[in-house]
């Protein structure tokens, strides 16, 4: 008996062993993603106070001395996009700002119409054009803060991700009843304001909305605030299942679905850190406020960024830095 009470303490010890080395190298292997380094901004500073008293006083007033932006540890940021059903616009645009040391999640819808000073005028045609770079490239200018990394999702794994949990319980806004015959559009929305069961497809009509065949409904902002609850709700159901053979499925589904430049180690590293995130209190978002009726290069319903409104939700939820952006640092184009 006290030979096995001793074999049993070896075991102990040798898994206990085992344990501690997997960890250890499993931290040594998944470390923290770099983040993108920033521009360097210019602030005001004043000169030294010249002893010369013929010294005119204009050489000593602020002048713009560049100083580098700092970035505060353990926050990143991604732009997450949807593409839509040709494949060729992005339905979707999000920044979305994670604090790992604070457990804090910020994600800002930017509105698909968003005016941007390019020969197509909205934001949701730079994908089509340029692609994932040159998207990033432009929320990057316009917000003002780098992009650290990104995501691009097409429908199919919306659809997948909810099926595979199973479908979500989410609070339908308002009645929808709209239908849309067009060949590549074919939508058929009918849904009562309510709290609904929703499976992926279902997920999908309701997040693709905007108003119905007489007109009510909501605009494209309605629609974005839809998007973002919705995410929210996938996300924590997803986050609450501890099956192994449905975490293989969510595998899948992400590589066959999603397009990215985070590597298996990032995602690794990302995803020990995610698990203790609050969804209830964590998680924080924001559209970005604006004028739809703008008119630009002879393409009207373009979406006009209200400047002041969208710097106080850039600050809010999506500064990288230890101090605050400022307006000089964005580049939200505006109509003359």
């Amino acid at each position: 008996m006290r030979r096995l009470g001793r074999a049993l303490y070896r075991t102990a010890v040798a898994v206990s062993v085992l344990i501690v080395v997997f960890f250890c190298g499993f931290k040594a292997l998944v470390r923290p993603p770099e983040q993108a380094a920033p521009p360097t901004a210019s602030i005001p500073s004043r000169a030294p106070a010249s002893d010369d008293p013929d010294t005119p006083e204009d050489e000593s007033a602020a002048t713009p001395t560049p100083v580098p932006l700092v970035r505060k540890e353990g926050f990143y940021t991604f732009l997450l996009a949807a593409t839509d059903v040709g494949g060729g616009n992005t339905d979707t645009i999000m920044v979305a700002a994670y604090d790992t040391a604070e457990q804090k999640v910020g994600v800002v819808s930017i509105p698909r119409d968003t005016l941007v000073d390019r020969s197509f005028p909205k934001i949701n045609a730079v994908y089509g054009s340029g692609g994932v770079e040159a998207l990033k490239e432009t929320v990057s200018d316009l917000i003002g803060i780098p992009i650290d990394h990104y995501m691009t999702v097409n429908i199919r794994a919306f659809k997948a991700l909810v099926d595979a949990v199973g479908g979500i319980d989410f609070y339908v806004p308002c009645d929808m009843d709209y239908d849309d015959s067009t060949p590549g559009q074919e939508l058929y929305i009918h849904y009562k304001e309510g709290m609904q069961h929703l499976n992926g497809q279902q997920a999908l009509e309701v997040v693709r909305f905007r108003h119905n065949n007489d007109g009510s409904g909501y605009t494209d902002v309605g629609r974005t605030q839809t998007q973002q609850k919705m995410l929210t709700a996938i996300a924590k159901k997803v986050l609450s299942w501890s099956s192994l053979s449905l975490f293989n499925n969510f595998v899948d589904i992400f590589t066959q679905n999603v397009k990215t430049d985070l590597s298996a180690t990032d995602i690794a590293w990302f995803a020990t850190q995610a698990v203790g995130v609050d969804f209830s209190t964590g998680v924080s978002t924001g559209t970005l406020p604006g004028d739809g009726d703008a008119r630009y290069n002879g393409v009207s319903w373009c979406y006009q960024l209200d400047r002041e409104g969208c710097l106080e939700i850039f600050n809010e939820l999506l500064n990288p830095y230890t101090t605050e952006i400022t307006l000089d640092m964005t580049n939200m184009f505006q109509v003359k």
